[in-house]
């Protein structure tokens, strides 16, 4: 029986997360795709940007619903936005107590009511997965950033910014995603001296927002492209440059 093997690259639509501080353009930049995005807002913002979206999702089954309907009905969306994962997963502890009679999602004790509200994040996992197999979907996946110290057992321990999830949700997301990225305002730092002598180090930004797309250790990132570390908070800007390198490999 001949082997079924498979060889070179195969471009799918990208699975991207992008995550960062309030304000500095995530849902803008996943409205950069155009007409063909749809939104499923777990938190208000998308009604700003005015892009499609369905009804803000206030419970687990109203995010479930709207992916449900992407999936069974005919639609020419090309995206879908879930803004934002770090809403959801509120949504999910709100899904276990119900469903437990818990009063907080520590009710249950030892971390197990974390482990509990994986049963959502896989739920939504899946659902995308069979948009983007059956009707040829990007997913976009936005969340908030929040600075939490690591505990690195090759050095000292450091403050570095991390999706706003619990950890194994956020471990969740990182493995399912092609691109982790953090958003932020590119910024520099300047030395001055005050008329005292005293050396002060300030930060200096221009206004530029940047997409980093490789992790340091300041803050999580991750690629399956073959793209630069660093681009323009801009969806196109991103496109391009997953597809001019899958072109290039192809």
């Amino acid at each position: 029986m001949p082997l079924n093997i498979t060889s070179g690259t195969a471009m799918a639509p990208p699975r991207i997360l992008i995550y960062g501080p309030p304000g500095v353009g995530k849902t803008t930049f996943a409205a950069g795709s155009g007409k063909h995005a749809i939104f499923v807002p777990t938190e208000e913002g998308a009604d700003v940007v005015g892009v499609d979206r369905f009804d803000l999702c206030e419970t687990t089954g109203a995010v479930m619903e709207a992916l449900d309907g992407l999936i069974k009905e005919k639609h020419d969306y090309k995206v879908v936005a879930i803004d934002s994962l770090d809403w959801f997963e509120a949504l999910t502890w709100k899904s276990v107590c119900d469903e437990n009679q818990f009063k907080s999602i520590e009710d249950a004790g030892y971390g197990k009511g974390y482990v509990m509200a994986l049963a959502f994040h896989r739920a939504l996992l899946g659902k995308l997965t069979q948009l983007r197999r059956d009707k040829g979907m990007a997913c976009v996946l936005l969340a908030h950033s929040q600075v939490k110290r690591f505990e690195d057992p090759t050095t000292e321990a450091f403050d570095r910014f991390e999706i706003k999830l619990h950890k194994r949700a956020s471990d969740l997301y990182t493995e399912f995603c092609d691109v982790v990225g953090f958003a932020n305002h590119k910024m520099t730092t300047r030395e001055t001296t005050s008329s005292f002598g005293q050396k002060k180090v300030k930060a200096v930004g221009s206004g530029e927002r940047v997409l980093r797309c490789a992790s340091r250790p300041n803050f999580v990132a991750k690629t399956r492209y073959p793209i630069p570390d660093e681009l323009p908070l801009e969806w196109a800007a991103l496109m391009n440059a997953i597809t001019t390198k899958e072109e290039a490999n192809g």
